[in-house]
């Protein structure tokens, strides 16, 4: 009886992997991936002969479909191995029945999540950036977030990187040949010096590069939290924002009780936002476990956008929130006259979210607020937290190296631990307890 996709066992690593590369469809085509060292026999099995490499064939597969066969051989393909794309009518049972044939092949199985890009790793095709940047951009919701993981699935990350760990390798070189002279100290002492000469200047620059966030923020998105007292059409706001009903709204205090969010391109920024329950006091203990996760929120946010009611105006937000950056804007103008000169002053955002008045400043003022907190990004931003840890780790050893008066062996090991933690960023050294993670993300195709 044929394997399928919903019943096949866990796999076993290594031979050749097969799977749908296009979404679950139906589509107008739908593209099949098959990778490893028995491509060559699937193709045969298939469409009788393989076509020239890299040149797209219209074949008869089988008594499957028509369709354009394509023919990678290793080690000039994604992966590094032998390597097929068969691209065909994107029905479910046009894939379903192209991925069986593949699997009557002997030596064939379905692929694990990301294992096409793990391959292509392994094969040293790509580097663990390049893979994770290969992942945000397969994700990606804006032009931002798309031109962050383009530029780091080409290398950006990996070319910083590897800069730094050779400028550290040429440290270590000069600290172990110092070793070999231990007895005479005034070698000892000049290639110390020659070895620092390289290492301060080094930790300044992955000091810098930790300084900045925008890379993560940009790859997360803004954190934006939607506060303000009970009825002060929060939850209104939020629906005219994302130009649907998200959350429940309705003239009765008190009942958006959990948070809400939604996901917006803002001038081709991300931006979460957060509808949070209404701050009031003497209410029930659902109510306040609602408040309650409101501040909890709003304490990781990047921005408070505090909403006034125009009617009755609460312009300053609790102590609890006053240390966040706020974004105030008054609502209901429809139903509100113009504030005195002061108190327009504390407000200058005036919108409805009922009529829609005004909602074009509130988007340009949420842009600029991510373009702040995401324009001054470098090059090459630190997008992930692992990178954040090795490279803290990093840092670390090296302002050890600078900062302590270390003998020449311990000095040594702190430069070689700089680079052990340098070598896990791209995956040169051992990462195998973080591996599962990062392809964990990709779709089966990938």
């Amino acid at each position: 009886m044929s394997r399928t996709i919903a019943d096949q066992a866990v796999p076993e690593s290594g031979g050749t992997i097969v799977a749908p590369a296009s979404g679950a469809g139906p589509s107008a085509v739908a593209v099949v991936r098959v990778s490893g060292p028995r491509t060559r026999a699937v193709l045969e099995a298939l469409v009788g002969t393989v076509p020239e490499p890299r040149q797209a064939s219209l074949r008869k597969l089988a008594d499957i479909d028509r369709g354009l066969v394509l023919w990678f051989p290793a080690p000039r393909s994604f992966t590094g191995d032998d390597m097929a794309e068969l691209q065909v009518h994107g029905s479910r049972a046009v894939v379903q029945a192209l991925v069986e044939a593949v699997l009557e092949v002997e030596g064939t199985r379905l692929a694990e999540p990301g294992e096409f890009a793990r391959r292509a790793f392994e094969n040293g095709k790509l580097d663990l950036t390049e893979v994770e940047g290969l992942a945000d951009l397969v994700n990606a919701e804006t032009e931002a977030q798309r031109r962050q993981a383009l530029a780091q699935s080409e290398g950006a990350l990996r070319r910083l990187y590897e800069g730094w760990r050779a400028e550290l390798v040429q440290a270590q070189s000069l600290m172990e040949a110092g070793l070999d002279f231990a007895d005479e100290a005034d070698v000892a002492a000049n290639v110390s010096a020659k070895a620092a000469a390289i290492v301060v200047p080094l930790l300044q620059s992955i000091e810098s590069h930790l300084a900045d966030r925008s890379g993560e923020v940009l790859r997360d998105g803004l954190r934006v939290v939607i506060a303000g007292p009970t009825n002060a059409g929060k939850s209104s706001l939020l629906n005219a924002l994302a130009k649907r009903d998200v959350a429940i709204v309705s003239e009765e205090a008190g009942t958006t009780r959990d948070v809400i969010e939604v996901h917006l391109d803002v001038g081709g920024l991300p931006v979460i936002l957060a509808d949070t329950a209404g701050i009031r006091s003497g209410i029930s203990p659902v109510e306040t476990e609602g408040i309650r996760r409101a501040f909890a929120r709003a304490e990781d946010a990047d921005l408070v956008l505090w909403v006034v009611d125009g009617t009755s105006p609460v312009f300053e937000p609790p102590e609890a929130l006053a240390q966040k950056p706020i974004l105030r804007a008054l609502n209901k103008a429809d139903i509100t006259p113009e504030l005195a000169p002061k108190d327009a002053a504390k407000c200058p955002l005036r919108l409805s979210a009922k009529t829609g008045e005004g909602l074009e400043g509130l988007i340009g003022g949420l842009e600029a607020a991510a373009r702040d907190r995401i324009g001054a990004s470098s090059g090459a931003p630190i997008t992930r937290a692992r990178h954040r840890a090795e490279l803290v780790s990093t840092a670390d050893a090296l302002k050890r190296f600078v900062n302590h008066d270390l003998g020449p062996e311990l000095a040594a090991e702190e430069l070689r631990l700089a680079a052990s933690h340098l070598g896990r960023l791209t995956g040169t050294i051992g990462v195998e307890e973080v591996l599962g993670a990062i392809f964990a993300e990709f779709c089966i195709g990938k």
